[in-house]
């Protein structure tokens, strides 16, 4: 058997995530079902980390276990005939069998997309949420800024939901301008369920007023959720990137501006 290694893009738009569930179509069950398709086998497709629904992807990283002698790098072109067109495979490679695309990752990268102004924007209304009122972005940075390094991020995940640890290290984490966008990138070794979503929905809590300027900093020491704000919609969140100790999904696709 041959280990594959993937990249792949998804609007997340018209699933209900990325793992295979009973109430509805995932990304994952389409993918298995094109793999189907182009080799006759049923396999278990394991991606990088579970994104939810209505979650976008510009670099997911799955792999897969095969017998067919298609070329490596031949399977993202025989897989894309057989996938919808909110589903691509960008590139596949074959990986040693140790490589595992979720227990071999060291870091992923989330960006999450606000669009303002006073009207939405209809081309943006799935992939960004739109804030019509004014943001402190000065003091949102700030936000972000105290996220960094390793913390107890209990206050930023969904309740009702049990970990061994909440205890995740955190290297980047910030706001950028981008026209009549504002881009929130964050980078660390795991996340929670709902973390990127609900430091979003805190940060834009504070930089709209409605939260207090020291929300940030009580949430991350009260360890409560109910110091933390809302969390913010799904359709501004993007698994922008996966790094791996041999492999970095920003070195194949290429860099972003």
């Amino acid at each position: 058997m041959r280990r594959i290694r993937t990249i792949l893009s998804y609007d997340g738009t018209n699933y209900v995530g990325w793992q295979t569930q009973p109430n509805g179509v995932a990304v994952q069950e389409k993918v298995e079902q094109a793999i189907f398709e182009v080799t006759g086998e049923k396999v278990s497709l394991q991606g990088s980390g579970r994104t939810d629904s209505g979650v976008h992807a510009r670099a997911q990283v799955a792999h897969f276990d095969t017998a067919a002698r298609m070329g490596a790098d031949k399977f993202a072109i025989a897989l894309n005939t057989h996938l919808p067109g909110d589903i691509r495979v960008l590139y596949s490679e074959e990986t040693a069998p140790a490589f595992h695309a979720r227990f071999s990752a060291k870091e992923k990268q989330y960006r999450y997309f606000v669009q303002t102004g006073p009207h939405a924007d209809v081309f943006l209304r799935k992939y960004a949420l739109h804030a019509y009122m004014p943001l402190d972005l000065d003091l949102m940075n700030k936000a972000a800024a105290l996220v960094v390094g390793t913390h107890d991020y209990s206050a930023f995940m969904s309740t009702g939901r049990e970990v061994e640890s909440a205890v995740r290290t955190v290297t980047l984490s910030r706001w950028e301008k981008q026209g009549n966008l504002l881009v929130y990138s964050v980078q660390g070794n795991g996340f929670l369920y709902n973390m990127v979503r609900i430091l979003v929905g805190t940060m834009l809590g504070m930089g709209s007023g409605r939260l207090p300027a020291d929300a940030m900093e009580k949430a991350l020491s009260s360890l409560s959720r109910k110091d933390a704000g809302p969390t913010a919609p799904p359709h501004g969140l993007v698994l922008w990137r996966v790094k791996y100790p041999d492999f970095d999904t920003e070195e194949v696709l290429g860099r972003d501006p």
